[in-house]
């Protein structure tokens, strides 16, 4: 008798350069506002006292190169190049100091967002998951080694859709640091191995609509790349 009522999904996980294993995803968290410009353009306020999260299902994403559906109950779909986090130990109420020996790596991926369903929730006063959380909604590089990538600082971070720039930063305007963002999050949950953070989003959010080309990148990793098919 099988040891489960139906089939399970696999494991979603992120090619790592030089290794024949890849890192298997296991939680999927996401800073809001990170970058100053972007907060504004939203119509908010940078936070600069402590970051918030949202989180993201590891089913819901996908490999880079991938085409992937319209998706479903949106007419303002989105585009958000971040730069993200691989965690690749057990890490709870850290320090900044101590936050680093805790990231195996980093990748290029995106955060695609139902836009109009976000406004509306924010309107409400809802939580964000239709509008983060939904199918083919992350989307990840192949993956480097901390080591390999050396420090962060003003590595650029870009996006185009058809060869057209939408988003122009470097990781230098992030509010929190990636070692502040691991131990702030850190202070409310056991961080463990397969961990993915997604750092935020420069300001050039903009929409895409099916056909189009996504190609983000992020001096030192592979890029990040996505089309947009026709909906169901």
């Amino acid at each position: 008798m099988s040891e489960f009522l139906f089939p399970t999904r696999p494991t979603t996980s992120i090619p790592v350069k030089g290794e024949s294993a890849a890192f298997p995803i296991n939680r999927i968290f996401c800073v809001g506002r990170n970058y100053a410009a972007h907060a504004v353009e939203m119509g908010g306020v940078p936070e600069y006292g402590s970051p918030f999260y949202f989180t993201k299902a590891p089913t819901h994403a996908i490999p880079s190169g991938s085409e992937t559906p319209y998706p479903l109950g949106t007419e303002n779909y989105h585009h958000e190049m971040e730069f993200s986090i691989l965690i690749g130990k057990d890490t709870f109420r850290v320090s900044e100091d101590e936050a680093m020996d805790a990231v195996y790596g980093y990748c290029a991926s995106l955060d695609m967002t139902r836009r109009d369903l976000q406004a509306h929730s924010k309107d409400k006063r809802q939580p964000w998951d239709t509008a983060k959380d939904f199918e083919d909604g992350a989307v990840f590089a192949e993956a480097i080694k901390a080591a390999d990538f050396g420090a962060i600082g003003d590595q650029r971070i870009t996006l185009a859709v058809n060869g057209e720039m939408r988003q122009d930063a470097t990781l230098a305007d992030l509010i929190h640091s990636v070692p502040k963002v691991i131990a702030d999050l850190s202070k409310y949950y056991q961080l463990s191995a397969g961990d993915v953070i997604m750092t935020g989003t420069p300001a050039g959010v903009g929409a895409v609509v099916a056909g189009d080309h996504l190609h983000g990148e992020i001096t030192g990793l592979a890029p990040v790349e996505l089309r947009v098919g026709k909906p169901l």
